[in-house]
């Protein structure tokens, strides 16, 4: 790209286009300006070169029309201008002098309209010589302070070319129709911003309307006529055959040949190679895909290769809800998606080219690789590169959706299968995509980069070494999504978000259906349904029984969310808020669905949509369940999912009201879940001694049954929360894991108990460990002394439960104030401490974290678990087999 040239002396003067509602987006033209509109065809450029022109005349400006389309005269209403008509037919190098020639005869301040430069390679066979044309005029007009005009017809030249275009000029301008309606989309404004100027924006009488909310942005730059990647049929090896044999064929000749034989094999073949080659997923996707609908995909694919389990989960997902019948209508449930893929090849390339490859393949066959290691490692990925025709197609992507926020979510091959959902394993990283191209390019860029680093970081690692996966191909595609969600104030974020589950496992009354599911919602982002964050604590709704809730009544303030998850456009950044603030003004949009108030000793729900004081309200979404479909249409999509997979199924979502009470879904994520032995009924063995009892659970979610525990880690929750120091509750989760990796620990079975939530980002909370950090235990118990009929948060819904649900960890709250619990406080507290054994320079944590070599402090017995998921409840005692 050539340099600019610095800031001349009239270069912020502002100039009219003609249109006063684009002058105010783009806060004026500049002398030197050079704009190029990327239009659908002659009639869009005519609509905005026609009013530039007649603004120019008006002003007193020379006003010269370029003409090398031959009987074109677009300017033809207008008198006062000057043509001049240069022949293209010679070649590049004779029309290129003509019309510098033409730039040297009207001098400095000069207006030009030119033809559409997609003419030109009519003649001239090549984008290539259409971009040296532009590159070599364009910094010339700019040098005289002119202003000038030029168009490209959308979708028909090379990536390299319209980059060269783009790099050169100062202001580019996406323009096109959706039905009957036109749209303008500033993609490059040299030296200019606002919060608005790279939206999409509907032109109607003169009057440009961004489009905020994510779903009507959805809708508009998905149904653009181009694809926004601007790839040609030739231009994704080795897919070449396949896309021509395919491509020779328009939507309405594949969809009557799609039978064929011929077109049948294209079509597995083109599945094969964008989603992958597993029997379960190609039979469903075989079933539920077109042609048409693959080519969609392929078309929005950046680089080659696959697109990864959890993009081709959410896509097969929304095809399942829209083909298969039933109640509802999900093409208006359904808010509309545009997602992009970054190919599974571009991984690999990416790893290759900045020799990180051989680093990979180490580190993936190692025992264990440190965090210290892995931060390191990170480094190197940051600092990597992609080739130049990515860059573009990044580029591309990121001029599409302009400043809406972004997130850049991994993809893995892995991700998301048949038993294998690598749930929290691989990074997400939103872009809240503010600034200018260049700074939302680099943000862009970085979040890629630390997805594909976290391929290799150590849950992912321990997750496959765990699961027999640890030699499997992991190949890491991205999905990138728009951020469902509205704007407010300056944050962004949608109104609701959350998982939901077809099946229920956490059965808090009897009178629950399992075979109904459940959600974990929150209000904003869905960090905090997926999380274990902070003191909040989202709403658990079975949808068999949706307004009975685990807690009691008094209680319901008390554990309830009191934060929300938002991005900050003023910030450029990921933030959390507290939730009273953000409602205090009560003009957020249906507010009253969300919000109930504690007045003496009830929790009583808003009867009207006025709210006398929103500060002082609880996020229960009572009125949501009670007064919208919102739980019907949860209930029917998660049926209709777990019909179609076979299995029961984990899905992520947005949501959002709108103002005539509708109710509209934003499916971003699908997987299969599968549940080995957690729904198993286990019979309790009764006559027990009660000296044998360690202790009895209540409210068990997970089954099964668990012998020859040898070792318990055991941290007293108490030391915990009254002598721990921040620093040392910090480093506990070090220490936990340095056990659970260790040798002679990997080779019995081994039970942890310890204070509330482990896994948790905050150690005050719990234990804070990852998923490397547990993964060799049997039975996880999170200990919680709490006055009866009182229960705190389950991790049930997040990432850290499935991950013990996967790994067959039998998982057990425990409330040893609860005198039917059977807590034997005695042996826990008693018990020799086998901790500086096994570690030997764990001195400091000797009176928190005690590891109980249960033979040798009973005599040889050992420690037995049996949890019944059908009663909820389980015991641990100790046993002589």
């Amino acid at each position: 790209m050539p340099a600019l040239p610095p800031c001349l002396t009239l270069e912020n003067q502002m100039i009219s286009s003609g249109i006063p509602a684009l002058d105010e987006v783009l806060e004026g033209l500049r002398l030197g300006d050079n704009v190029v509109w990327q239009v659908d065809g002659p009639d869009n450029y005519l609509a905005v070169a026609l009013p530039f022109a007649r603004q120019a005349l008006s002003d007193g400006r020379t006003l010269i029309y370029v003409r090398f389309i031959p009987q074109a005269n677009i300017l033809a209403p207008l008198t006062g201008y000057t043509v001049t008509d240069v022949d293209p037919r010679p070649g590049f190098d004779l029309f290129s002098a003509q019309v510098n020639k033409i730039i040297d005869e009207y001098g400095k301040g000069a207006f030009y309209v030119f033809d559409n430069l997609s003419a030109l390679v009519e003649e001239w066979a090549t984008d290539e010589l259409l971009a040296n044309f532009f590159q070599l005029t364009c910094p010339y007009l700019r040098q005289l302070d002119t202003v000038a005009y030029f168009a490209l017809t959308r979708g028909q030249h090379s990536h390299s070319a319209v980059a060269r275009i783009r790099d050169t000029t100062q202001v580019l301008i996406d323009f096109y129709h959706v039905a009957d309606r036109l749209y303008i989309h500033p993609l490059k404004v040299w030296d200019r911003y606002s919060s608005q100027m790279f939206l999409p924006h509907l032109f109607a009488n003169g009057i440009l309307t961004p489009l905020f909310r994510s779903g009507d942005a959805s809708a508009i730059s998905g149904s653009a006529s181009k694809s926004p990647l601007k790839v040609k049929a030739d231009s994704i090896a080795p897919w070449d055959s396949v896309y021509r044999k395919l491509a020779q064929f328009d939507e309405e000749e594949l969809s009557f040949l799609e039978g064929a034989t011929e077109i049948q094999a294209l079509k597995q073949e083109l599945a094969q190679m964008i989603i992958g080659s597993h029997p379960e997923f190609m039979r469903l996707a075989d079933y539920y895909f077109s042609i048409q609908e693959l080519l969609h995909i392929r078309n929005r694919l950046i680089g080659s290769g696959r697109i990864g389990g959890k993009a081709a989960g959410m896509l097969l997902a929304r095809n399942i809800l829209l083909h298969e019948p039933g109640d509802l209508d999900f093409s208006r449930v359904l808010e509309e998606h545009d997602s992009f893929y970054i190919g599974s090849d571009v991984f690999f390339t990416f790893l290759v080219n900045n020799d990180l490859f051989r680093l990979r393949l180490r580190l993936t066959r190692s025992s264990q690789i440190s965090q210290t290691e892995f931060e390191k490692v990170e480094q190197r990925f940051l600092a990597g590169s992609f080739p130049p025709e990515i860059m573009e197609q990044f580029r591309d992507l990121l001029d599409y959706f302009g400043q809406a926020p972004i997130i850049v979510r991994s993809s893995s091959l892995l991700e998301d299968g048949f038993g294998n959902s690598f749930a929290g394993k691989y990074r997400s990283e939103f872009c809240v995509n503010q600034g200018g191209p260049e700074e939302r390019l680099a943000a862009f860029l970085r979040a890629v980069k630390l997805v594909y680093a976290s391929a290799i970081n150590p849950d992912a690692l321990s997750y496959r070494r765990q699961r027999g996966l640890g030699e499997s191909d992991e190949q890491m595609a991205i999905l990138v999504q728009r951020v469902s969600g509205m704007r407010y104030q300056h944050y962004f974020f949608p109104p609701l978000a959350g998982v939901a589950f077809s099946h229920n496992l956490y059965r808090w009354s009897d009178r629950l259906d399992p075979q109904q599911g459940i959600i974990r919602l929150v209000f904003g982002l869905g960090t905090r349904a997926v999380n274990r964050v902070g003191t909040d604590y989202p709403r658990l709704i079975a949808l068999s029984h949706p307004r009975l809730r685990p807690e009691l009544d008094s209680k319901v303030a008390a554990y309830s969310q009191r934060k929300l998850d938002v991005l900050d456009l003023q910030e450029n950044e990921f933030a959390s808020l507290p939730v009273p603030g953000m409602i205090a003004a009560g003009d957020y949009p249906n507010v009253y669905l969300f919000l109930s108030f504690f007045e003496e000793g009830y929790v009583k729900d808003p009867l009207g949509k006025r709210l006398p004081s929103p500060r002082d309200g609880i996020l229960t979404f009572n009125n949501l369940i009670a007064r919208t479909d919102f739980v019907k249409i949860l209930r029917e999509l998660l049926a209709k999912l777990e019909k179609a997979y076979g299995y029961p199924i984990d899905t992520e979502f947005t949501a959002f009201v709108d103002l005539e009470g509708k109710v509209k879904i934003n499916l971003v994520q699908c997987r299969p879940m599968r549940l080995p032995g957690a729904t198993e009924a286990a019979q309790l063995p009764e006559q027990i001694p009660p000296e044998d009892i360690l202790f009895k659970a209540f409210r068990t979610i997970s089954g099964g049954s668990v012998p020859d525990i040898r070792y318990i880690l055991y941290i007293d929750p108490e030391a915990y929360g009254r002598q721990a120091s921040p620093a040392v509750q910090r480093e506990m989760g070090r220490v936990v894991g340095e056990i659970n990796r260790h040798p002679e620990i990997i080779r019995h079975r081994l039970m942890m108990m310890g204070p509330g939530r482990w896994g948790s980002s905050n150690p005050s909370l719990g234990v804070n460990t990852s998923y490397a950090d547990i993964n060799h235990t049997s039975v996880l118990v999170e200990i919680a002394r709490e006055e009866a009929g009182h229960l705190p948060d389950v991790s049930y819904g997040t990432h850290f439960f499935l991950d013990l649900v996967e790994a067959q960890i039998i998982y057990l709250p425990l409330y040893p104030d609860d005198p039917a619990a059977d807590f034997n406080q005695a042996f826990f507290q008693e018990s020799a401490n086998s901790l500086s054994l096994l570690l030997p320079e764990s001195g400091k944590f000797q009176e928190f974290i005690k590891v109980i070599d249960v033979p040798a402090v009973t005599g040889g017995r050992r420690a037995q678990v049996v949890a019944d998921p059908q009663s909820r409840k389980a015991l641990c005692f100790l046993n002589d087999d």
